[in-house]
């Protein structure tokens, strides 16, 4: 066969399998997110805001409530501006956990969850933030890490 011929064939070839079994329209969508979902580290949660009236529950102080997820584990932070201008962060996760580490530039601070999964951060100045917490699942040390967010 020439290389003219096997061209030929090739795009006969390739006619066929597009009218016998055409690739799916979401195909290429989806592989795409595989692959760029797949390459995240295991430690980044996706944000979602959950959009909600303010002062529905708390008079008028300003309140946000964000929620993060990495499919497994999952925390709830709900953020209010304290009567000193700095924010008081109440917090739920829904496995147990060891320790939730609360990071804002150099500063840390450390809490435990009780046993309902409930912790609070008090006096928490304004400014980048990210929580952190460490879970137990079998013999392995699982760790959720919030993307920064601003209070």
């Amino acid at each position: 066969m020439t290389e003219h011929e096997d061209a030929e064939l090739f795009a006969r070839l390739r006619s066929l399998w597009t009218e016998v079994d055409p690739i799916p329209a979401s195909l290429i969508d989806r592989m795409i997110a595989t692959v760029v979902t797949d390459s995240l580290s295991a430690e980044y949660a996706l944000l979602t805001l959950v959009d909600q009236p303010l002062g529905e529950v708390r008079g008028d102080a300003d309140a946000l409530t964000l929620q993060f997820s990495d499919g497994t584990t999952s925390i709830l932070l709900h953020v209010t501006t304290t009567a000193s201008g700095r924010h008081r962060i109440d917090g739920w996760v829904d496995t147990a956990s060891a320790a939730i580490v609360l990071s804002q530039g150099d500063g840390i601070r450390s809490t435990a969850p009780s046993d309902t999964g409930r912790f609070v951060f008090d006096d928490v100045p304004a400014g980048l933030t990210r929580v952190r917490l460490t879970t137990r699942v079998g013999d392995e040390d699982r760790t959720l890490s919030t993307p920064q967010f601003e209070l």
